[in-house]
This record gives C-alpha cells, structure tokens and sequence, in this order.
C-alpha cells in the first residue's frame, strides 16, 4: 500500500520510490496518472488498472499473481490509498489468504487539510464524500449536526458551493470550518472562516471551484448538562447521609448521569442555608 504525492512530486518518500521499483507490478487506480509518476522517476514496473468499475473482477487475478509470490504494489490517484478510494476488496482478500499486507506511508489530503486547517486535531472523524443528490447529503449532515469531533470531508468541485451552503444550514452559519484545495500544488488554498463566509466566498469566485477538496469542519460545542428534577432529588437525599464523593457515586449509578456534575450538586447542596 503505497501513498503518493498529492500534487508535488518532491513529497514522494525515499522508500515509496523503492518500492515502486522493486515490486513485480503495480496495481494502479489511473494508470495514465502513475505513470507519469514512473517516468519522472524513471521506474520501469508494469501497470496494472484497479479501479472502482473493475476491481471485483480483478482481484482474484491479483491474488493468483500473489500466490505465485510476486509483490505487488498498489497506488491511487494521489494520497494514501483506499481513502475514498478503490482496493479495499483486495486488501481483504489478501488477508484472507494470508498474503502480508503492508503500508508505506507518506501523503494523505486528510491528515495535510487537518494540519493546516487551525481547527482541532485530537479527535476528528473522516467522512469522505457527501452523498451527491441533495436530498441525501442533507440528511446526512443533519444526522452529523451534533458531532462534537471535528469533521473532515472530501467534496468534488461541481458541489462545491451547494455543499457549503448546506453545512451552513445543518451546523450553524458561525460554524468553523476550512477550506483546503489543489494541497501542495500551484494554486493550493487554506482559508479558515464562518461556513456561511466560506459559502459566499467560493460562490463568487469560480477559482474556488475546481480542483481537489477537502473540508474541515469544527465539531459541535459540547452540550451543557443539567439535573433534572428527579436527579436533583437523588442526589440530595443520598447527599443527607452520606459523603458527597460517595452519594455522587451511588447517584450516577442511578441516574446515569457524571459523577462530577452530581458531586458538585451535592456540595451545593450540604452548603445552602436552610429555609426557616
């Protein structure tokens, strides 16, 4: 599994190339693509197409070759494969049979949007591509409204504006979010902004609208817990004969709720003056 550069060929790592030039073919999502890849690099391996049209098909091919113990090596358009892209089935079925299954690591367009993106890194979650017809991508980022992980997306060009609208919609026009595109080429772009300002921005310049997408969006800010009023008397009465720490306990066995959010209620509590 060998990642290659997203745009700029200098990004290619030094074990990649080996690879490519050691392996007895390379199975390839465009083979026109890589193998411009090759000749700049001047490796001579055969071209092998794997892509989402044909790759059922292929793979028990594949795997005889593997059998055989030949290596094979397989790249994607751009990035680290089976991100959004083909090979899945294949990878698979290689562990199936046992073949080792090994990645080379380099570029990836989520974790170089995520670098860049001025949104938090410490959990995220990849949602590749939004469904195509509206009425579907729109549920989907309804259903993803509340997320509180930081959201990454691919998009294709033509949707570009539309789905930026419709994240505004489902997340709040003042919703962080970041535009990354063509990462590492001529005309890359990182803009950081309001979704409903990315919006505007890309609509009125079609500049923004071509090219490789990725999406970063900022995660739902987290939801203020309350006590309700059956909660609130939990707590209270087992806070009357027993330490808060261990009357918070008991509660959030009850309740369901966090310890801490009962603990700080049973203080208060023990703390009010009493009515006279």
């Amino acid at each position: 599994m060998v990642a290659t550069p997203l745009g700029n060929l200098g990004d290619i790592t030094a074990r990649a190339l080996a690879v490519l030039g050691e392996v007895e073919l390379i199975a390839s999502e465009d083979t026109r693509r890589t193998g411009t890849l090759l000749r700049h690099f001047g490796i001579t391996t055969p071209l092998f197409a794997l892509h989402e049209h044909n790759e059922r098909q292929v793979t028990e091919q594949l795997l005889g070759r593997l059998r055989e113990g030949q290596r094979l090596a397989l790249v994607s358009d751009a990035g680290t494969p089976l991100l959004s892209d083909p090979g899945f089935h294949l990878v698979r079925a290689a562990h199936d049979i046992g073949i080792t299954v090994s990645p080379v690591p380099g570029p990836s367009a989520v974790t170089a949007a995520l670098s860049a993106a001025g949104l938090p890194t410490d959990r995220f979650v990849f949602e590749g591509f939004l469904p195509s017809r509206k009425g579907a991508r729109r549920e989907r980022l309804q259903a993803l409204a509340g997320e509180p992980r930081t959201l990454v997306f691919f998009e294709a060009p033509h949707r570009i504006v539309e789905t930026l609208s419709d994240m505004a919609q489902a997340f709040g026009a003042e919703r962080l979010a970041t535009v990354a595109r063509e990462l590492t080429k001529t005309f890359e772009t990182v803009r950081r902004a309001p979704l409903a300002e990315l919006a505007r921005w890309v609509a009125a310049d079609p500049d923004q609208q071509r090219g490789e997408l990725v999406l970063v969006v900022e995660g739902a800010p987290a939801r203020a817990e309350a006590l309700d009023e059956n909660a609130r008397h939990v707590i209270e009465v087992l806070a009357e004969a027993l330490p808060p720490a261990q009357a918070a306990a008991l509660a959030a066995r009850i309740t369901g709720l966090r310890k801490n959010l009962l603990y700080d209620h049973a203080v208060q509590s023990r703390n009010r003056p009493e009515e006279e």
